[in-house]
């Protein structure tokens, strides 16, 4: 029965992983259909407006019939690209419905299966296993890699390329000192990273500011002074450490601040915030936040998929004994927890909640340190011949006589 209990597949735990599974799809769809609504809002509105002005003017004899004509060649053209706009936002929610679709055909194989023991069950979860190490693939960059694995598994639409991909791009750019891409993305979304309450648009433009100030030719300061009214100042409320130091960056021009900072003196500490803003890492800083805010907008987990589940089974194993000195110092081939390549990486997890047990009732200690049951003990040195006094390590092969061992019990 124990051993039935074990091998038992828990759907709502498994589900528990593949939730981002289903939930970008639906994420980028919203995004999809916001997208073409304004587009189309934007679009039918100008040539509202054209068609109004065009009527009003022809009727008082204000245009010629040719003045008419180009008005309806501009509205024409306008119409055709809409139909073009609408149509690559169609192709695209066409490609996200057979996403969803086989995503769902997925996991609802799962549903079918019933223990860990079944064949299809090996077959679903190594499919599982590929689609997660896309994931991590993608998260870190090794786009190419990604695409290869997923078309050599034929599993494009179980794995976010496109997403990811996109997000690599706009990080790569932030990373090379470019905000561009950046803040195209962020107008994109506007109107979901107010309702975040996101700081990314804010630190994109006041490092914008930042690279104006470095410059210090004229022309750059006075376009720092007016970019930093229009983008920086509005928000002196919302972020009043930074709008301050945006304003004592016009006092401290980079040499300075480098030349300062790289002797000891008493004016040191004053040097020390505006050296930092000058710092390249936080181009670095910026494409993590970026990532951050992005997962954050999709719903997608901070961490790769694959830590995510390897922690938990790393959790499922750890008990205290595995972090102790005798453990981690020699390791064990057979406990993944103690062995040297996850030790230090299982360091972190939980301990295991377990609410049975599955310890055999009828323990002993052998003199070498090892537990096992009784029953087995004795099975195991019945085959081996040994008299019937002796018993037999199972590992180990080491036999002892049985007034050595000593009866254990868990409380």
């Amino acid at each position: 029965m124990a051993d039935f209990e074990a091998a038992k597949i828990v759907h709502e735990n498994h589900l528990l992983l593949d939730q981002p599974l289903l939930r970008l799809p639906y994420e980028l769809l919203r995004k999809n259909f916001r997208s073409a609504h304004w587009t189309v809002e934007k679009e039918s509105t100008q040539v509202k407006t054209l068609l109004k002005d065009s009527a009003t003017a022809s009727l008082n004899g204000r245009s010629s019939p040719e003045d008419v004509l180009k008005s309806l060649d501009t509205m024409l053209a306008k119409m055709r690209g809409l139909k073009r706009k609408l149509s690559s936002y169609a192709d695209e929610e066409a490609r996200l419905y057979r996403q969803v679709g086989a995503r769902v055909s997925h996991l609802s194989e799962l549903s079918g299966m019933h223990t860990v023991d079944d064949v299809r069950y090996q077959e679903w979860s190594r499919q599982r296993l590929d689609r997660l190490l896309v994931d991590y693939l993608l998260r870190h960059g090794y786009s190419a890699s990604a695409v290869a694995m997923a078309d050599k598994k034929a599993m494009r639409d179980l794995v976010d390329i496109e997403t990811f991909m996109s997000m690599n791009k706009i990080r790569k750019s932030l990373e090379d000192g470019s905000v561009a891409e950046a803040l195209a993305w962020c107008n994109e979304n506007k109107k979901e990273l107010r309702k975040m309450d996101s700081n990314l648009e804010f630190m994109l433009r006041y490092q914008q500011y930042i690279e104006l100030v470095r410059a210090q030719t004229t022309d750059k300061l006075v376009e720092a002074i007016t970019h930093a009214k229009k983008y920086l100042i509005p928000y002196k409320d919302t972020y009043p450490r930074e709008v301050h130091q945006a304003a004592g960056l016009l006092a401290f021009p980079p040499d300075r601040v480098a030349r300062e900072t790289s002797v000891s003196n008493g004016f040191l500490s004053v040097y020390v915030p505006y050296a930092a803003l000058y710092s390249p890492d936080r181009w670095k800083e910026l494409a993590d936040l970026f990532v951050h805010t992005h997962n954050g907008l999709l719903a997608l987990p901070a961490s790769p998929l694959l830590h995510i589940a390897l922690s938990s089974g790393l959790s499922a194993l750890k008990t205290p004994a595995c972090h102790g000195s005798h453990s981690a110092a020699k390791g064990s081939s057979v406990c993944p927890v103690c062995s040297t390549e996850l030790n230090e990486l299982a360091r972190a997890v939980p301990y295991a909640h377990h609410s049975k047990s599955h310890v055999e009732h009828d323990l002993l200690l052998l003199p070498n340190g090892r537990v096992y049951g009784k029953a087995k003990l004795e099975d195991y040195a019945a085959k081996s011949g040994l008299p019937a006094d002796n018993v037999k390590d199972l590992v180990t092969g080491d036999v002892y006589p049985q007034d050595k061992l000593k009866k254990v019990f868990i409380t």
